[in-house]
């Protein structure tokens, strides 16, 4: 049986915490950011947590678990 192979794209936006959780960055903080609050754009800069609905798919993606 072959390997599982790990999703390249995955593994530069994922990263797993100390707990077993996995981190993501946020959405809309690439350009056209003059029209957005400096209040937003700093919020923005901050890391997240995947949504327990997409664990799944993220886990399977970078070949965590079964």
């Amino acid at each position: 049986m072959p390997k599982m192979k790990t999703n390249s794209s995955a593994k530069k936006r994922f990263k797993l915490t100390g707990t077993g959780k996995i981190a993501r960055k946020n959405a809309f903080k690439s350009h056209i950011l003059t029209k957005m609050s400096t209040k937003r754009k700093r919020n923005l800069t901050h890391t997240s947590l995947v949504s327990d609905a997409d664990m799944g798919n993220v886990k399977r993606m970078l070949c965590i678990g079964k």
